[in-house]
């Protein structure tokens, strides 16, 4: 009987299992370091703020694995021997395998900063930074998070529940300014700050300084400000977690080299998820995805190929949602942070600040580009049917209502934004 292995048990290489099960007889043996269960990384901030317990992360009964015929193994592996087939875990066993599924995620982005190995700085990325940050949080008063992007975000809200106050060092002049252009970023900015969190803008972190017990007692910024904290928080993003694959015949850059079948250049070995990196990129999409449906759609790819119907990797239009302390976020499309040219804006904010919409469109033909919703929640479905068919900005204005969850909001709001869109057409004209 062929035999998968499959390191890493997040929901790429959980839903490689559960389609290879569908698809087939192979044994599957799914190895993870972290934990024994597949879990719900969202869900680490709201374990942390007492919403929910450890054990309902899971999104499986613990006889779902039996059932399926699923091996769960606890282990490290530390070495692959590609050649003979064969993986050796820090704990001194020999796993061979005839097909190999590399899933093994991200790890924290540290940028090499002076201090970077003290106590008290860590990411949020595993369920081991979740039970760090428990230790580290005791006693604490001051954190200083490095970076303005998603972890960020959702490690401040974390810390300000216990009371602890927050100073977010944030590269560019508004939040996340990487991804979102300025109209979002100023709402977004104010709307943190009005939470109690101080946000310094054009601010970089240069050094993190050690008490006499070698645990952090402040950092100091490039334009030479000194914060006292006990614990800096690293939400600079994240990078694939491939270090024990460096010196192997397995090709590598930022990530695991894969071609669109997500295979590897090694017969038998494939990537999947946060660790894969596409060799071509996906149209405007980065060639390292570290994004939850991503994740589930490598899986659900590779399990066919696995299955002997070998099918692309196809992600379809872009998406992402997330949550800013009170305000939720989504993105269809593409919203580019700065202006492109042959690209127009077309930017709503109602008056209390709480809701907006970016849309991009081609200047030329109007083709419709994307959307950034704050406040708003729309429907998938509705606004990835826009995209597909590359409908105009016209047409997108006048079928908001379709969109939208809350239909007696979506009358409202519409009508505001039909509203603004007509008088900057007049505008320009």
């Amino acid at each position: 009987m062929s035999h998968v292995v499959i390191i890493g048990n997040g929901i790429a290489g959980i839903t490689a299992a559960r389609h290879i099960r569908k698809f087939s007889d192979k044994k599957i043996t799914v190895i993870s370091a972290e934990t024994e269960y597949f879990f719900s990384r969202t869900a680490l901030m709201y374990v942390f703020m007492g919403h929910m317990k450890l054990e309902h992360t899971q999104p499986y009964e613990n006889w779902f694995w039996e059932k399926n015929r699923i091996e769960l193994k606890q282990a490290y592996i530390d070495e692959v021997d590609f050649k003979n087939k064969a993986l050796f875990s820090v704990e001194g066993e020999e796993i061979t395998y005839d097909q190999l599924i590399l899933a093994t995620g991200s790890v924290t982005n540290f940028r090499g900063w002076k201090g970077q190995e003290l106590k008290g700085v860590q990411g949020l990325v595993s369920k081991q930074d979740l039970e760090l940050l428990e230790e580290n949080s005791a006693n604490l008063t001051h954190a200083v998070i490095v970076g303005g992007g998603l972890i960020g975000v959702e490690l401040a809200e974390m810390l300000h529940t216990r009371n602890i106050e927050v100073t977010m060092l944030v590269r560019e002049n508004h939040f996340w300014g990487s991804v979102l252009p300025a109209e979002e970023g100023k709402l977004i900015s104010d709307h943190i700050q009005q939470h109690g969190i101080n946000l310094l803008f054009e601010t970089e972190l240069d050094e993190i300084i050690p008490d006499e017990n070698k645990h952090v007692k402040a950092i100091t910024t490039k334009d030479r400000k000194q914060i006292d904290c006990q614990l800096v928080g690293v939400a600079t993003g994240v990078k694939p977690n491939i270090s024990f694959l460096k010196n192997t015949e397995l090709e590598t850059e930022i990530g695991i080299l894969v071609n669109r079948n997500l295979e590897t250049n090694i017969p038998d070995v494939y990537a999947i998820g946060d660790c894969a990196q596409q060799r071509e990129a996906i149209g405007n999409r980065k060639s390292v995805e570290a994004v939850w449906y991503t994740g589930r759609m490598m899986g659900e790819a590779v399990a066919q190929t696995i299955c002997g119907n070998p099918a692309a990797y196809n992600p379809g239009n872009w998406f992402n949602s997330a949550k800013f302390f009170d305000i939720e976020y989504q993105t269809y499309g593409w919203v580019f942070p700065k202006k492109k040219e042959g690209v127009t804006d077309f930017y709503w904010e109602d008056k209390k600040n709480q809701r907006a919409l970016h849309f991009q469109y081609k200047t030329n033909s109007k083709e419709f580009l994307g959307i950034n919703a704050f406040g708003i929640r729309l429907r998938h479905e509705v606004v990835d049917t826009w995209l597909t068919e590359k409908i105009s900005i016209e047409n997108v204005i006048q079928q908001l209502p379709k969109a939208n969850f809350d239909k007696e909001f979506s009358k409202k709001f519409s009508k505001q934004v039909q509203k603004s869109f007509q008088q900057s057409q007049l505008q320009k004209a």
